[in-house]
């Protein structure tokens, strides 16, 4: 069987490197907010080009910390509207609603399948105060008429950079071109932790110095608390394994370009559509190759029954999710035809090159 991802693989390359960070912790007898985020923090600013990165529990935290941010700076208040891709991951949605915020769904673009820039306009009203976009798949979106449509209606671009760090767009990494960016490093995140683990970048102060806060019960100083906060806190060991995988992520999204751009140009079955590739190839890291089909169950099948694992990202659009019950009579008819034909098939730094040619060669024979 060929692991859709082998997680095992990818982390055995840095062991001795993890371990020894490891063991330096459990030496240290400090586990929490201590030199090792310190260090993370630090690193993870200069690669991504920001003034500030606040390390968190998880990646929803990191969305849910930034809108809760500017709600206690006044930017944003209870009722407001936020913009979101309607082909996301339910998470995005998650960090809006929680916040008493009202999610806005934006359909995507089918070529790309980020959120459509064109169709944002329309979506703004009196109550839009800020646009949530999402690098899905590891493929950037951010444009010109993006950052115009934010200035002339004074929003707040955030984006939900759980699957494209690395990524870039004219120069420039994605978690630094709007006002705030969450991350995620879920272990099979391309920069992935040995569990949940997130953060929050911005060139903003007081963003910075608020979530700071808001992620440490609301205080800015020992048993003095300034807000009804929350506990989010990246911890020690999470830091230290992500202070040593940091220094590979460029490497390993090189050679997921590699295998991407295999797959695009061997990969000739005209019965499965292949994702679009950038002309830079510098605004995509494939943290997932997703491909359509119209019989997308039956192709899984297919694939499952010679040896290929698949997953499928995502089965249910939030909108028609029992969570969100008081939108399933919505209509978004493009996302809902991207979450009935999608799957993802194998990509990882660790993917050999046999592994690579049997899965082209099965898909051309389906």
């Amino acid at each position: 069987m060929i692991k859709f991802l082998d997680l095992q693989k990818i982390n055995v390359q840095h062991q001795e490197e993890i371990e020894k960070k490891l063991s330096q912790v459990f030496r240290s007898g400090w586990y929490l907010m201590g030199q090792e985020l310190s260090a993370f923090e630090n690193s993870f600013s200069q690669y991504i080009g920001v003034k500030h990165t606040i390390g968190v529990a998880n990646g929803l935290d990191a969305l849910r910390l930034i809108l809760r941010g500017y709600i206690e700076l006044g930017i944003m208040n209870p009722g407001d509207e936020i913009l979101v891709p309607s082909n996301t991951y339910i998470a995005s949605v998650l960090a809006i609603s929680d916040n008493g915020l009202v999610p806005v769904f934006v359909e995507p673009d089918l070529n790309n399948y980020n959120i459509d820039i064109t169709k944002i306009e329309e979506n703004i009203t009196s109550k839009t105060k800020g646009i949530l976009i999402v690098h899905l798949y590891g493929r950037t979106i951010f444009s010109d008429k993006l950052k115009q449509l934010a200035e002339k209606y004074h929003l707040k671009i955030i984006e939900d950079n759980a699957q494209a760090i690395g990524a870039e767009w004219n120069g420039k990494k994605t978690g630094s071109l709007g006002d705030a960016a969450g991350f995620s490093f879920y272990p099979g995140k391309n920069l992935g932790a040995l569990g949940d683990a997130g953060a929050v970048t911005t060139n903003d102060e007081n963003l910075a110095k608020t979530i700071r806060a808001l992620s440490n019960y609301g205080s800015d100083q020992k048993y003095v608390n300034i807000y009804q906060g929350l506990n989010s806190r990246l911890d020690e060991i999470q830091a230290a394994v992500l202070v040593v995988k940091l220094k590979y992520i460029d490497e390993e999204n090189t050679i997921r370009r590699k295998i991407a751009e295999k797959y695009i140009s061997e990969i000739s079955n005209p019965k499965i559509i292949l994702p679009e590739n950038p002309a830079d190839e510098k605004e995509h890291v494939w943290h997932l190759f997703v491909v359509r089909s119209k019989n997308r169950d039956e192709f899984q099948k297919y694939l499952t029954e010679n040896g290929i694992q698949t997953l499928i990202h995502y089965p249910i659009p939030p909108h028609k999710q029992q969570a969100y019950k008081e939108w399933n009579s919505l209509s978004f008819p493009i996302s809902e035809k991207i979450h009935e034909e999608v799957l993802s098939l194998p990509i990882s730094p660790v993917m050999q090159n046999d592994e690579v040619t049997k899965v082209i060669g099965l898909l051309n024979m389906y």
